[in-house]
């Protein structure tokens, strides 16, 4: 008997992280951490979590709009809309009153990311695979049916996609075995908050060195002299050898992981980040007078959706080798589009729930990879991490095929909150998801949305934070 999609659960989900400080920048200074999550049920037993990320108010709003895209799949059968899942796409895009609030952007794509990627849990799921491994295991073709081209084919057309799939079939299970063996490389975020102590700071960027990692990120902004002095304080620790893991030697700066990242005489490497606080010109002299802490790179340096912006800056900032990196609030696939068009762009960072699910994430993927731009995806949030290592396997074993230069954002909070959380090996390297009933890795802890639902769970009742 066919499996049919008979209903869906929504959840306000949002942890007190503003509480200590986690995910403060100089931009959003206030930030509890939420999820807006969705579950997909079916007339069996097989389920489908999603979830989309916010910073708490508003995530009800979200919720909202996820159920009337959800509800868009009530009575559909399972196995049709999994035969063809670009097709599956462009029909939850195509309610014409839904789309007019948008269209493809804000609240209604970031929801409809939510519902998208619930649906490819489900799918992974019934195939009793984690979701990286579906999607690599499908064939070139299967991939292209699954993705979203409409409004970027004069950047990459579906024949073009197919031949860089194909181009790297072959070797899939050769990147396979090596990424299983050694994990995902990753960065550290949740060391450099701006709302942290300089000693705070310090702790935590020796206890990251001490995990093997070699990429650090901080949050700048909000004062120059402040970014200034944090940073010499992260260099000192990053770049000093005596906080290296026991009998690790420090890396080459010069090799080919590295090279033209500004790293230090460790093989560390710092990049900086400003939410987007800067006009175009303020951003060119700000991160100017911060070339003595050699970042990598400066992430979201102005408005996201400022294409020709981020290009000026990253004309400006080339002679001074720092880099420009964006994404995380790029609306959809045609900012990507132009950003990779226009040269204005370092690093693509998509994120796994701004951009509506994995349909859309695809296209990115394979959008980067054309043009030669590595995807390090945006994951500092709850359930982000659990969510992107799925899309760098992706991009690593079936798109790109190398991760040679590549580090995926690991920020050290709310996994607990997970049935399968992301986790770090002794390396500073991201774990390869494994277990087959996991799916995209985002199902959440029962107890967890009991405590922390907004506004009944039992943390919040009992909470004097009130004031959402």
């Amino acid at each position: 008997m066919p499996v049919k999609i008979t209903g869906y659960e929504t959840h306000d989900v949002r942890f007190p992280t503003s509480l200590t400080g986690d995910g403060t920048d100089a931009m959003n200074t206030d930030c509890d951490y939420s999820s807006a999550y969705v579950t997909l049920k079916t007339s069996s037993d097989l389920v489908g979590y999603g979830m989309t990320f916010t910073i708490g108010r508003g995530n009800d709003i979200v919720c909202m709009a996820i159920r009337e895209l959800a509800h868009r799949l009530v009575g559909k059968d399972v196995e049709d809309l999994f035969a063809n899942m670009g097709k599956t796409w462009d029909y939850l895009c195509s309610d014409s009153q839904l789309r007019w609030i948008g269209p493809e952007k804000g609240v209604i794509h970031i929801a409809f990311g939510a519902v998208d990627n619930a649906l490819w849990d489900m799918y992974a799921r019934s195939r009793n695979k984690p979701l990286w491994k579906l999607i690599v295991d499908m064939t070139p073709e299967e991939v292209i049916s699954a993705t979203a081209f409409r409004y970027i084919t004069d950047a990459i057309t579906p024949t073009e996609a197919l031949a860089m799939l194909k181009a790297k079939e072959g070797t899939k299970a050769e990147r396979e075995a090596t990424v299983r063996e050694k994990g995902y490389p990753a960065y550290v975020t949740s060391a450099g908050w701006l709302g942290y102590t300089d000693e705070k700071v310090a702790r935590l960027m020796r206890e990251a060195v001490a995990q093997g990692f070699n990429h650090f990120k901080m949050k700048v902004g909000a004062n120059r002299d402040s970014d200034l002095r944090r940073g010499k304080i992260i260099r000192s620790i990053i770049d000093d050898p005596q906080y290296l893991p026991a009998g690790t030697a420090p890396r080459d700066p010069n090799g080919p992981d590295l090279r033209g990242k500004n790293a230090g005489p460790t093989g560390s490497v710092l990049m900086i980040d400003a939410n987007q606080v800067w006009d175009v010109p303020q951003a060119i002299e700000y991160v100017k007078s911060l070339e003595e802490i050699k970042p990598w790179f400066i992430e979201e340096p102005t408005a996201p959706d400022d294409i020709l912006g981020h290009a000026a800056i990253r004309k400006a900032l080339k002679p001074h080798g720092i880099g420009v990196a964006t994404g995380e609030h790029a609306h959809n696939r045609m900012v990507f589009k132009q950003l990779l068009q226009a040269e204005a762009i370092d690093v693509c960072q998509v994120d796994s729930c701004r951009l509506a699910g994995v349909s859309e994430v695809l296209s990115v993927l394979l959008m980067a990879a054309k043009f030669g731009v590595p995807v390090c995806p945006h994951a500092g949030g709850v359930g982000l991490c659990e969510y992107v290592i799925h899309l760098s396997l992706i991009d690593y074993i079936a798109i790109s095929g190398t991760m040679e230069r590549n580090v995926l954002e690991f920020a050290d909070h709310l996994h607990e909150h997970f049935l399968y959380p992301a986790s770090i090996n002794r390396n500073g390297r991201y774990n390869v998801p494994s277990n087959p009933a996991e799916g995209y890795s985002i199902e959440m802890r029962q107890s967890s949305i009991a405590e922390y639902e907004w506004p009944h769970g039992s943390y919040w009742v009992n909470s004097p934070k009130k004031s959402q």
